[in-house]
C-alpha cells in the first residue's frame, strides 16, 4: 500500500503553478510564473495529493484585478477503489477561490483577451506613493474593506495567504460594515508608462499588506466645573477614533521579492499611521522571522534619520554599588537612561513597548566599540568598577537586556531555581545580542531586502513568551547577573 501511495502521489508545492497574466497575441501570456511555497493549510499537513500521476494545477490570475481561474490536468487519474479515492481537488480549492474560478479556460481567455474594463482599470482606493526601482514605475495605494473594489481583489487573493504566510488566516469579507472599516488594505503595483495592447492594464500585482484599527481608550481631562454629559451629535466614523494600527497580512509576489518593495510598502504604511492623528501606536501581529528583520531594518533606519537615536545615551558614571552582585539589588536602569525621554521618543514615533526597547538596545550596542563588545564577559571582571569606558557601557548594557528578558518571560522563569534562571537568562541574552550583532553587520552593508536587512539568519524566529506588543512594563528585576550561558524565550 505504501508503495502504491508514493506511485500516486504528488507534492502539491511543486504540482501548483501560479501565474500572473495579461493579453497575448492570441491567448493569455505569463508576466511570470511560480510555485507556493506552502500548501499544507490546503491540502494536508503532508503537502501531497493522492490519486494522480503528471499532476499539474495550473492557478492563472489577471495580472490587474487578479481575476482567477483554475486548470487541472493529469497523465492518469487513480481509479477508485472501496474507499480509497483521488483526492477531490476542486472541492479543496472552492474553499479557496469564488465560484467563477472554475469556469472553462475558454471563458477565461476572452475576459483576458477582450476585457473591456481592463484599459481604464485602476487600484482601490487612492494612491499614497509612487516611486522608480531598477527603471521600473511602481505604485502603493490604500483603501478600505468597506470599498466593495478592495473586496473583491482581496477575495480573489485569499488564497495567496496559504500559500505564501506561514499560518495565515483569511479575512472575513462578509462581516459587518462597522468592522470592515476598520480594516486597511494596501496595493502595490507596477504601472507601465503604455500598455502593450488596447486591452491590456497599465497595472500588475507586486504585493498587498493589511493592518486593522484597534480601538483604544484615551481618558478624558478632568473639567475644573462638572458639566452635562452630552452625546454626540452623530455616530462618529471608525477613522475617528483613537486606535492602534496593527499590520497583519504582509505579502510581496515571489517575482519581486529581493527588489525592496517590501522595505517600500512598509515605509508607506508607516508614514499612512504616522500622518494619522487617530493612531497612537503601530504594532505587528505575529511576525515571521522575515519580517522581523524587515521591520527592524526599516524602523531602527527611520529613528536614524529623524534623529531619534541620537537622542539616546547610556549613563556609565554610575556607583558602583548600585549594581553589585547581590540579592535584593535592582538594576538602575533610570540612572543609566533617561526614562522619561526614552517615553517621549517612543510614543512620538508610536511604536510598541517592545519593539523601542529592541532598536534602543540595538542602537546602544552600536555605541559600543567592537573590541569591547567581541571580548564578550572577558573584559568585565571589574563590572562597573571597570575603567575603560566601554567595558562599562557592555556591563550596563547587558544587565538592561538581561532585565528586559526576565520580565518579558517572569510567569516562566519564576518557575525555576535560581540558579537555572540566571543560566537561562544569560543563554537569551547571547542570542539576542546575536542578533543585533547580525543586524548591525546588515544594515553597515546597506542591506534592507525583502526582511533579511542584508544577512542571511542563522538561526530561528525568535521566541517570544509575551507576544503582547502592547504590555508596557517598567518594574525592576532582581538577581539578574552574570553567569553561564543556557537557553530561554527572549520576548
Amino acid at each position: 500500500m505504501a508503495e502504491q501511495d508514493e506511485e500516486w502521489s504528488s507534492n502539491a508545492n511543486e504540482a501548483t503553478q501560479i501565474s500572473l497574466v495579461q493579453p497575448g497575441a492570441d491567448s493569455p501570456k505569463a508576466l511570470s510564473t511560480f510555485h507556493p511555497q506552502f500548501t499544507y493549510s490546503v491540502f494536508g499537513d503532508e503537502e501531497q495529493i493522492f490519486g494522480y500521476q503528471g499532476l499539474n494545477i495550473k492557478l492563472r490570475f489577471a495580472a490587474h484585478d487578479l481575476y482567477p481561474n483554475v486548470s487541472i490536468s493529469s497523465d492518469a487519474k487513480f481509479k477508485t477503489v472501496g474507499d480509497t479515492k483521488a483526492t477531490d481537488i476542486h472541492a479543496i480549492l472552492k474553499e479557496h477561490l469564488p465560484p467563477y474560478a472554475f469556469r472553462k479556460s475558454s471563458s477565461f481567455k476572452t475576459h483576458i483577451q477582450e476585457g473591456a474594463n481592463a484599459s481604464t482599470f485602476t487600484p482601490p482606493g487612492k494612491l499614497i506613493e509612487s516611486y522608480t526601482s531598477r527603471g521600473r514605475n511602481f505604485e502603493i495605494w490604500c483603501g478600505e474593506l468597506t470599498d466593495a473594489w478592495a473586496r473583491l481583489l482581496l477575495e480573489r487573493m485569499q488564497i495567496f495567504i496559504a500559500f505564501f504566510i506561514e499560518g495565515g488566516t483569511s479575512l472575513d469579507l462578509e462581516d459587518q460594515e462597522w468592522t470592515l472599516a476598520r480594516w486597511r488594505v494596501f496595493f502595490v503595483y507596477e504601472k507601465l508608462l503604455s500598455p502593450p495592447s488596447p486591452t491590456t492594464s497599465v497595472y500588475s500585482i507586486v504585493g498587498y499588506s493589511t493592518s486593522y484599527r484597534f480601538l483604544t481608550y484615551q481618558p478624558a481631562p478632568i473639567p475644573a466645573k462638572s458639566q452635562p454629559f452630552t452625546f454626540p451629535p452623530a455616530p462618529l466614523p471608525i477613522s475617528s477614533l483613537p486606535c492602534r494600527a496593527r499590520i497583519s497580512q504582509f505579502l510581496i509576489l515571489p517575482p519581486h521579492q529581493s527588489h525592496s518593495h517590501g522595505t517600500r510598502l512598509y515605509g508607506a504604511m508607516i508614514r499612512t499611521f504616522l500622518s494619522d492623528p487617530a493612531c497612537t501606536e503601530i504594532t505587528v501581529e505575529d511576525p515571521n522571522e522575515a519580517f522581523d528583520d524587515l521591520r527592524d531594518y526599516c524602523d531602527y533606519a527611520r529613528l536614524l534619520a529623524n534623529g531619534t537615536l541620537a537622542q539616546i545615551k547610556l549613563h556609565t558614571n554610575l556607583d558602583p554599588k548600585l549594581t553589585a552582585k547581590r540579592i535584593g539589588v535592582r538594576v538602575p536602569s533610570a540612572k543609566l537612561l533617561d526614562k522619561p525621554l526614552l517615553r517621549a521618543l517612543r510614543l512620538k514615533n508610536k511604536l510598541a513597548p517592545r519593539q523601542f526597547d529592541r532598536l534602543v538596545e540595538m542602537h546602544l550596542l552600536s555605541q559600543i566599540p567592537a573590541h569591547n563588545r567581541q571580548a564578550g564577559t572577558a573584559r568585565l571582571t571589574q563590572r562597573a568598577k571597570a575603567t575603560d569606558e566601554g567595558d562599562r557601557a557592555y556591563y550596563y548594557w547587558r544587565l538592561l537586556v538581561k532585565q528586559r528578558i526576565y520580565k518579558k518571560n517572569k510567569d516562566v522563569l519564576i518557575q525555576l531555581d535560581r540558579t537555572d534562571r540566571i543560566d537561562k537568562v544569560e543563554e537569551a541574552l547571547g542570542e539576542q545580542g546575536g542578533d543585533y550583532e547580525r543586524l548591525l553587520r546588515g544594515m553597515e552593508g546597506k542591506g534592507g531586502g525583502e526582511g533579511e536587512a542584508g544577512v542571511r539568519r542563522e538561526r530561528g524566529k525568535r521566541k517570544v513568551v509575551d507576544e503582547d506588543e502592547d504590555a508596557d512594563e517598567d518594574e525592576d528585576v532582581e538577581g539578574v547577573r552574570e553567569a553561564k550561558r543556557t537557553r530561554t524565550d527572549e520576548g
